[in-house]
């Protein structure tokens, strides 16, 4: 770790805490920038943090290593541009192969997370048939090496796969993707993965401030809530509120799997920063809101419709990123500046245990993500502000013009394998 990030590390962050597979918060680690610290300086980050798992959305060579023998938990990305070549068996074989089974054990990696919001996606018309079957193969491969107990296989959806999600108990998904994700509800309930969401109040409140309470978004202890008038129960915050206008979502898509399927949040964070009409985005907002998370995960306590099933998430991001498109908000999502300064002081402190209980992202965990990507906000905006922030940036020019050709290139380089 270089130097100052050492420093500042020890003068403005608790008491490194040990990284436990059993954490029930972790972090994404975003890396589009030209300015962030090698990956090798990111593991103390997370110790003195108290954070014990990481969402990746790559499977860097590098960084994978750099994790290794460190005991931080890790959720490996399948990038967009790889499901092809995952999809058949041979293809997920040679990558599993290739990628993940080298890395282990010393890499702790506990679930592979496959594509990011590919149903709501850009590209979600010709992605979204290879998901499932690029789900099957890697669960599969992972099983013909005896991995899949300890790797589990999963996706990442935006919110805007609901058709309507307020208030929760009326919540279904959109029609023209229930084939599909009734198809992936039966895959999660088999083989025991959760359904992960990447949930954003910031969206909710920042497209209706009139309407959405900025208390109400921030997850405000204080807070009266708001109640259910279907239900009959109280939400007292509105991450809670997104998490079980899914699990009633699942319950009307596909009433064996919700017995069985946990869902999980694989992102969530709040804009330090942003344009003059990115209403909220201000270090005071973001402050609350991720301390908020980190004091309701940290807890340990479920939502009001699951009471007895901790809320498991990965917050956004580690560091503000400054190579990624849109908005000056996507570039102002992370807890630290490259430099390993703080970008605000966050209004709570991670417990020194943050491990109450066991399990990864893959089969009962929770944590917060990192990697290379950025998919959008998905579709959706007329679902409520249910949009999300990932770390995979797409954009047509410059750096990531060179990452992409570059993680092609990985792709095929495992079908050529395939053909010799």
């Amino acid at each position: 770790m270089p130097p100052l990030i050492s420093i500042l590390m020890a003068l403005l962050l608790p008491a490194a805490a040990e990284a436990t597979s059993s954490a029930l918060l972790g972090i994404s680690y975003g890396r589009v920038g030209n300015n962030l610290p090698p990956p090798t300086a990111v593991p103390q980050m997370l110790l003195s943090l108290g954070v014990g798992r990481v969402r990746l959305y790559d499977a860097d060579p590098a960084t994978l290593r750099a994790f290794a023998n460190t005991g931080v938990e890790l959720a490996v990305g399948v990038r967009d541009e790889c499901l092809a070549a995952v999809s058949t068996p041979a293809g997920a074989a040679s990558w599993v192969r290739s990628v993940i089974q080298p890395a282990l054990p010393a890499t702790k990696i506990a679930v592979l997370t496959v594509g990011n919001e590919v149903l709501t996606g850009a590209n979600s018309s010709f992605l979204s048939r290879l998901l499932l079957p690029a789900m099957q193969c890697l669960h599969d491969a992972l099983a013909q090496l005896g991995l899949d107990k300890q790797v589990s296989v999963t996706t990442a959806h935006n919110l805007g796969v609901l058709a309507t999600s307020y208030p929760p108990s009326s919540a279904y998904f959109r029609k023209d993707l229930l084939p599909l994700l009734c198809s992936i509800l039966d895959f999660h309930a088999r083989t025991g993965s959760p359904f992960l969401v990447n949930a954003y109040p910031y969206f909710a409140y920042a497209e209706d401030p009139t309407g959405v309470e900025l208390e109400y978004a921030l997850l405000e202890p204080g807070y009266a809530g708001v109640a259910d008038p279907s239900s009959g129960l109280h939400y007292p915050n509105l991450l809670v509120a997104q998490v079980d206008a899914v699990y009633h979502a699942i319950a009307a898509a596909n009433s064996a799997a919700a017995r069985a399927v946990e869902v999980r949040v694989s992102e969530t964070g709040w804009p330090s920063a942003g344009d003059a009409n990115e209403t909220g985005a201000t270090p005071q907002n973001a402050a609350k809101y991720n301390g908020n998370v980190m004091r309701l995960v940290a807890d340990g306590k479920g939502t009001p419709l699951r009471p007895s099933v901790a809320l498991r998430a990965y917050m956004f991001a580690l560091f503000n990123e400054n190579m990624k498109p849109g908005p000056t908000s996507e570039r102002n999502y992370g807890l630290f500046k490259p430099d390993g300064t703080p970008v605000y002081e966050l209004s709570y402190r991670l417990p020194k245990d943050n491990t109450n209980s066991a399990g990864g992202m893959g089969g009962g965990g929770g944590t917060i993500a990192g990697g290379g990507g950025y998919n959008g906000h998905g579709d959706g905006s007329e679902d409520g502000g249910y949009y999300s922030i990932s770390a995979s940036a797409k954009t047509t020019t410059g750096w990531w013009t060179w990452w992409t050709q570059a993680a092609v290139a990985a792709c095929v380089s495992v079908l050529m394998m395939m053909a010799l």
